[in-house]
């Protein structure tokens, strides 16, 4: 990072730029850590792999959405500060530098790492100049009936400028000589790769050296673009990628039908401003140069690679490797025991608040309870957020069926989960003919709260049962991130969940919650005032607690609040996966705060916050990370794990077992780096990840 340690920090002004981590910068610090991974001999050779994408794919959304958000401030003179100082251009000059970095890593491990132990593995990316007669031939063919067809070449000139290319699409910029069929010179013509076909293309076994051998799509335009331009001779053709501003920008106080207003602005997504150039190293610089300016982009947006422009796409990969022995090992989660023979989901529940600590523990349970409830006829009403599922998940069927068969079945849907609109339009659209009512939210807060509700007639009565999360209701995710969910009939829990449903559809004003805390209107001062009292009880001469896991942390106020608890003497640990503004271990400030982020198997995603209160300890589950987006613009709930069995689980699974890992932990510094925490001479070596699944797996 760039930022050096003051040698004189003003302990008193908890403003002070130099406390803070910038957000972006931040982020960046978290894809590094990704990248690292793909270095760890520990992991099987094709995650490690999956590693180098999954850091594409995050860099990928850092220029879509933080870059080009600074580039629109930076165009339209926004040049207002935030906590750490930074100015806009300081901002995106030293983003530039360490994601230039970045990138040039990910190249050599792929390249210098990679790619060799993969090939010590029979598992070959052919070059075309690797390639023998028959393979050739098959290549020929492969591109004359699978690409041939569906390729559009645009020579540049006059009347026909550089054409529109979309987000993110592979191209090539392709180096003519001659004249074309009308008798015109043309130097540059541009062809776009069908987004349709696969980059990752393996060779059939007749024709194989090895046994698992690939060719990338690039490679086969590049060997056979020549029959694009009969009659010209083809100097150079040279891969490239343009990434563009992504995000919606949705006028919410002037949008009338929300849906309709997210569905205009999908169709801007593909062709937002230009904020990177991704190009192949070899390229020649006047070449380069002509692109960069094409966009009026900097030096500085222009990315060199010496491989794919797109290593995403080798995500593939690991799906066409038939090696149990290459990949992570397959796991079955478990089942808590008091439902691994149930036949009655409400009955279990009624016996106590039951955890599920997700991909550890299997999804089902919340499935069986859904499904269950689609067919009882005592009950009469479910109701549901989603956030991020998909229309043919089990979850989404269960409702129809539900609402197939007369029960009152509403979901909130939040249209406007970045990257999945066009998905979350579709499934609107597929509930609303089904017959389930559907509703939007709210306009200018997200709705992100991971909440279910099942009304059921027991008796005379009405009985409520709820199921709270930390992550979304998505099979796919469920197995690889890291959340908690819990079942309950609490009363107290139930009608507080039940409140927030009302406020959704109502969109009346809050009621006061018993149990759960609700941004935007309390979480906030409710987390101030939790840290307050574990001040308190430090100046009041005793032990003062907290430990809390999230994905981000950046908000000003509760960083303020955690230095404040710090100088008091507070013990605080943080565990923060991605973004961390702020500082830890700066003497007189924060000597008391350490932060570390798990960097594994899973994503962690988890949020969990623990005060110990003098030994009357409070422990609550999350949906929100303590960001200002979660805080104040987000519809958030934090809720209790009341029962002190069920809390100390919790605090042993989800937070101490994390503070004792010395195996994929990195531990924060001061100036905002990070250093892997290693194993000391007199230490068992702790994975956290793999201990909960030894633990849990069925």
């Amino acid at each position: 990072m760039n930022i050096a340690h003051p040698t004189r920090p003003p302990a008193r002004n908890l403003n002070y730029p130099k406390y803070y981590v910038n957000r972006e910068l931040s982020l960046l610090e978290f894809n590094r850590r990704v990248i690292q991974q793909a270095r760890n001999e520990k992991f099987p050779l094709l995650e490690r792999l999956r590693f180098v994408c999954i850091a594409s794919s995050n860099l990928d959304e850092f220029f879509e959405i933080r870059v080009a958000g600074l580039q629109q401030r930076r165009k339209y003179g926004q040049f207002r500060r935030g906590p750490d100082g930074m100015t806009v251009e300081e901002q995106l000059a030293e983003i530039a530098r360490v994601s230039h970095e970045l990138v040039d890593e990910q190249y050599e491990i792929l390249n210098e790492i990679l790619i060799p132990r993969l090939r010590e593995q029979e598992i070959y990316f052919l070059k075309r100049g690797e390639w023998n007669a028959a393979q050739t031939a098959w290549v020929e063919k492969y591109f004359r009936d699978e690409l041939l067809p569906i390729l559009n070449p645009i020579g540049l000139d006059p009347a026909h400028p550089f054409p529109p290319v979309t987000n993110k699409s592979l191209n090539f910029i392709v180096g003519l000589d001659g004249k074309d069929a009308f008798g015109r010179n043309v130097e540059l013509a541009v062809v776009q790769a069908p987004r349709s076909s696969p980059r990752v293309i393996q060779l059939p076994p007749e024709i194989a050296y090895h046994e698992y051998d690939f060719v990338l799509l690039s490679s086969v335009i590049h060997a056979n673009v020549a029959e694009l331009f009969a009659g010209m001779d083809v100097k150079g053709c040279h891969q490239f990628r343009f990434t563009r501003d992504s995000d919606l920008l949705v006028d919410e106080e002037e949008a009338t039908d929300l849906l309709l207003a997210v569905e205009g602005e999908l169709s801007t997504r593909r062709f937002g401003d230009t904020v990177r150039l991704e190009i192949a190293k070899e390229c020649p610089s006047d070449v380069v140069n002509y692109l960069r300016d094409q966009f009026d982009l900097a030096d500085q947006d222009v990315y060199l690679c010496t491989g794919p422009v797109n290593l995403m796409r080798l995500n593939q990969l690991p799906d066409l490797v038939d090696k149990s022995e290459l990949k992570f090992p397959a796991f079955s989660p478990g089942v808590p025991k008091r439902i691994q023979a149930a036949t009655d989901m409400f009955e279990a529940i009624r016996e106590g608040d039951l955890l599920l600590h997700h991909p550890y523990q299997s999804f089902i349970p919340v499935l069986d309870l859904l499904r269950q409830a689609a067919i009882d006829p005592n009950v009469i009403s479910i109701r549901q957020t989603l956030y991020r599922t998909g229309q043919d998940s089990a979850v989404v069927k269960a409702l129809i069926d539900a609402s197939n068969n007369g029960k009152e079945v509403m979901v909130a849907i939040e249209l406007r989960a970045r990257f999945d609109e066009a998905e979350n339009i579709e499934l609107a659209q597929h509930l609303t003919e089904a017959g389930v009512q559907v509703v939007f939210g709210l306009v200018g807060y997200k709705t992100h709260a991971k909440m279910m509700l099942i009304i059921r007639r027991e008796g005379k009565h009405l009985k409520r049962y709820a199921h709270l999360g930390t992550g979304n209701y998505h099979p796919r995710t469920t197995r690889q991130y890291t959340d908690c969910g819990m079942l309950t009939c609490d009363p107290a829990i139930t009608e507080d969940v039940l409140m927030v449903f009302k406020q959704l559809t109502s969109k009346a004003h809050p009621s006061a919650l018993q149990q759960v805390i609700q941004s935007p209107f309390s979480l906030y001062d409710r987390l101030v005032e939790l840290i307050n009292r574990e001040i308190q009880h430090v100046k009041e001469g005793r032990a003062g607690r907290l430990i809390a896991k999230m994905n981000s942390l950046e908000e000003p106020g509760v960083i303020r609040a955690l230095y404040r608890a710090s100088q008091a003497g507070v013990e605080i640990d943080l565990i923060v996966r991605g973004i961390c503004c702020l500082r830890p271990g700066i003497p007189g400030v924060s000597a008391n705060i350490r932060v570390r982020s798990i960097v594994g198997r899973f994503l962690e995603h988890t949020r969990i916050f623990y005060f110990q209160n003098d030994g009357d300890s409070q422990l609550f589950m999350s949906s929100a990370d303590w960001m200002t987006r979660n805080i104040f613009n987000r519809v958030e709930l934090a809720f209790p794990a009341r029962d002190a069995k069920l809390a100390q689980t919790i605090l042993r699974d989800g937070l101490e077992i994390y503070l004792k890992d010395n195996s994929q932990a990195w531990e924060m510094q001061s100036d905002g780096s990070y250093t892997l925490a290693t194993v000391q001479d007199d230490e068992a070596r702790v994975n956290a990840q793999e201990t909960l699944l030894r633990l849990m797996r069925r």
